[in-house]
């Protein structure tokens, strides 16, 4: 393991250097660069990384160095067949870590899971369906069977495989969004009227202040650094809160201009850089919405005004209540839960008090907290104050994931889909679809624990490794009587089979898409609710895989026969897809025709229109009071130790699940993932050394130890009191029970845990 201090800025000469280390590591040099060239392009596909969207600017290459290590992860020649499997036991494989089976190459051919040998072996696709169909059709009830998805998925498979689980009678549908960005919905949903964000991305071409909570882009969305860096140079105020100081935040160096890479110069991104505690970020904005509205006050006895009083009158409702809850919070309990000063949190609202339009933006590091409904409406409080909804360079902008998570819950991928959908779907059909409520993830989870659910299918994703309580989701799922992976490489939720489990090979975003004779393209949407075409471009030896709408429509039509619709028919032929889409949600009208559009269509947004579809018909400000504390005093309790709050987070060569290798670059971390990020002197107060090993202790409410042993401690810039390690290999920590209020999702972002001397060389497997 090396750790040394990153002295460089994000992006630049490091950024294509690596880019060039993972086109080699592919074997497919020649063709990788051509794919590149077509990523996120009017005729190329949409990278498989996350949903940032792109401005139209012909000329321009369109990926960054996380989007071209998705693409050259994906687009290797390796391949992963029955072959692989004679040579290795499901159990032996448990042994080995997510990189390595991942870079085994993509999966070849469907395969099922023999117990007596502990191998998959090969199996025909038509012999597949009809086991799915069998199980399936054998249970008492459709609510025993869990239908998993990734958001990688296009729009065109989300929407099919809503169709076949709802003909079949169950909304059970947890999801990657369950585990990310769940609380951004609720908390916009019943605050604006939409669980989406109100910006386009051309709004930060005209935003005079950017305020960004809780995310790493340098890492997890490094196209975002493109649009902050424009902003940043024409003088736009860019203020972030994150717990750690992560330098794509603080400077940044584009690849694409000559100027900075032959200069060696960059651009400065953040104006003020705030490091809260854990957990934190709601006092903050509630401490900047309390010095607000002492200088409102202020103001008012001057016959002047801080707020927007006009915006507030005919837009908003509950804002009495709401500032009498600022009010009655102390500045005390406003410190020290943030961990910043009164001094600091001012500081942060002057810069947001001069800005006539700001764009406040967040990601997982605000989601993953039992709190985090409460704090995304905070957030849209301060913003519904100013007015700052429905103007150009202004709103609200939640930063989604994968790059289609946000259309799978548009196609109606949704444990709790709304009566309109529901509506909407039996007039297009002909059938009425479920109305009862489905399992999200975590309940999923605990279904297939106790038995109460059966068959597990999982279109896309990591399931294991994504999930809490990782030994816990192993034990659920070997639980079943048949697991179904669809995939495009080998992962750990492979080696946890039920009673019966297939690995199914799915062609991938890069690949052609060739369905009778022509080749298909599917549409995605973007985290700006912009919706466009990605036609695959690859041509290399796909010949048994099949692309998710046809695996989907195979499943379904030996389930449910030609009901309601001729699957394989409409897997066929995306545009007969697309027209049942259009027919069913009306902001898809005409979709074929619009899609072919430059640049795709924007769906729009309700509440940028003004138009509030709550209860209320108005904006609605939330009035949650602050939590008692990050860490609950039943929790303190169950330890006499120091206790910490960690958080889960990746590396820079990681995207979700998907680790491409053990370079942390900006971390200045390589050649070892089980690692701690503390500050020194909570190191130097607990009588370690840097790189000592240590062992981890969460601490909840239960009788199950959650105890991950032998990671190294790193110094780091992190509050005290405060520390981090890489998910997933920390996700044995949290447990399934730490969950957002109303969201469910896990609190990854809050666990409470002590660390101890390494006490046992065995590392838990």
């Amino acid at each position: 393991m090396s750790v040394k201090k990153y002295q460089g800025h994000a992006g630049g000469w490091g950024a294509l250097k690596s880019t060039a280390s993972h086109l080699i590591k592919s074997k497919n040099i020649a063709k990788n660069i051509k794919n590149l060239l077509k990523t996120n392009q009017e005729h190329g596909f949409d990278c498989p990384g996350c949903a940032w969207g792109e401005k139209d600017e012909p000329g321009r290459f369109r990926f960054c160095e996380n989007g071209a290590k998705a693409v050259n992860w994906e687009a290797t020649s390796l391949r992963v067949g029955a072959d692989f499997f004679a040579r290795h036991t499901v159990s032996a494989l448990r042994k080995q870590t997510g990189y390595f089976l991942e870079s085994q190459g993509r999966l070849a051919e469907p395969l099922v899971y023999d117990r007596a040998s502990d191998r998959y072996r090969a199996i025909t696709w038509q012999d597949a369906f009809e086991l799915i169909a069998k199980q399936l059709n054998r249970l008492e009830n459709p609510n025993q069977a869990e239908f998993y998805t990734s958001g990688r998925a296009s729009n065109e498979a989300a929407f099919l495989y809503q169709l076949f689980v709802r003909k079949f009678g169950t909304n059970n549908f947890p999801d990657c969004s369950n585990m990310c960005h769940e609380a951004s919905g609720i908390a916009l949903k019943q605050a604006i009227g939409i669980g989406k964000g109100t910006v386009k991305i051309d709004d930060f071409e005209h935003a005079d202040a950017i305020f960004v909570f809780g995310q790493n882009p340098g890492t997890n969305h490094p196209r975002m650094l493109d649009s902050l860096s424009h902003a940043a140079r024409r003088g736009a105020s860019i203020v972030t809160f994150n717990t750690l100081k992560e330098r794509g935040l603080e400077r940044f160096a584009d690849p694409q201009s000559a100027k900075d890479m032959l200069t060696g110069s960059a651009t400065k991104i953040t104006q003020q850089y705030f490091t809260p505690n854990l957990g934190g970020d709601m006092a903050c904005v509630r401490g900047m919405v309390k010095v607000l509205l002492a200088r409102h006050q202020q103001a008012v006895k001057e016959n002047s005004a801080v707020f927007d009083l006009d915006f507030i009158e005919q837009h908003t409702q509950g804002l009495d209540t709401y500032l009498a809850k600022v009010d009655a919070t102390s500045w005390q309990q406003i410190e020290q839960q943030s961990g910043l000063s009164k001094a600091q949190i001012s500081q942060a609202a002057s810069l947001y008090q001069q800005a006539k339009k700001v764009i406040v933006t967040w990601a997982m590091g605000i989601t993953q907290h039992k709190h985090s409904v409460a704090t995304i409406e905070e957030i849209t409080n301060l913003q519904l104050l100013f007015g700052q909804i429905g103007k150009k360079g202004a709103g609200l902008c939640p930063v989604r994931g994968h790059s289609n998570v946000q259309g799978d819950r548009t196609m109606g991928i949704n444990e709790k889909p709304s009566a309109e959908f529901l509506d909407a779907l039996a007039h297009t059909f002909s059938f009425e679809p479920p109305r009862a409520h489905g399992h999200n993830t975590v309940e999923a989870i605990e279904a297939m624990l106790a038995g109460k659910s059966q068959v597990f299918i999982a279109l896309g994703g990591n399931f294991v490794s994504a999930t809490p309580d990782t030994h816990i989701t192993k034990q659920a799922l070997s639980r079943c009587k048949l697991t179904v992976n669809i995939a495009t490489k080998l992962n750990m939720s492979h080696l946890y089979p039920g009673e019966q489990s297939l690995i199914l090979p799915c062609l991938g975003r890069t690949d052609i898409d060739m369905q009778a004779s022509k080749a298909q393209f599917v549409t995605v949407e973007d985290s700006f609710s912009m919706v466009h075409k990605s036609q695959g471009v690859v041509d290399s030896n796909t010949d048994n895989m099949r692309s998710e709408p046809a695996i989907i429509a195979g499943m379904a039509q030996a389930t449910l026969g030609k009901s309601p619709v001729d699957w394989l028919a409409l897997s066929s032929n995306y545009n007969l897809i697309r027209e049942y889409i259009a027919k069913t949600l009306p902001e898809f009208s005409n979709m074929n025709e619009r899609v072919n559009q430059r640049g795709g269509f924007y769906l729009g947004n309700s509440a940028a229109n003004y138009q509030w579809h709550t209860t209320t018909e108005k904006a609605n400000f939330s009035r949650h009071d602050l939590p008692q504390d990050i860490v609950p005093a039943s929790i303190r309790a169950l330890s006499d130790n120091r206790i910490f709050v960690m958080q889960t987070l990746r590396s820079h060569d990681q995207y979700n699940t998907t680790v491409y290798g053990y370079e942390d670059r900006y971390r200045g971390i390589s050649g070892e993932r089980d690692i701690i990020l503390m500050n020194a002197q909570d190191i130097k107060d607990l009588g370690f050394f840097a790189q000592q090993r240590v062992d981890v202790t969460s601490l909840w409410p239960d009788k199950v130890e959650r105890k991950i042993v032998g990671f190294k401690l790193v110094p780091y810039d992190i509050p005290q009191g405060n520390v981090a390690a890489y998910f997933p290999e920390a996700n044995p920590l949290v447990a399934l029970t730490n969950k957002g209020d109303l969201s469910d999702t896990p609190a990854s972002k809050s666990i409470a845990v002590v660390i101890s001397a390494q006490q046992q060389a065995q590392r838990i497997i």
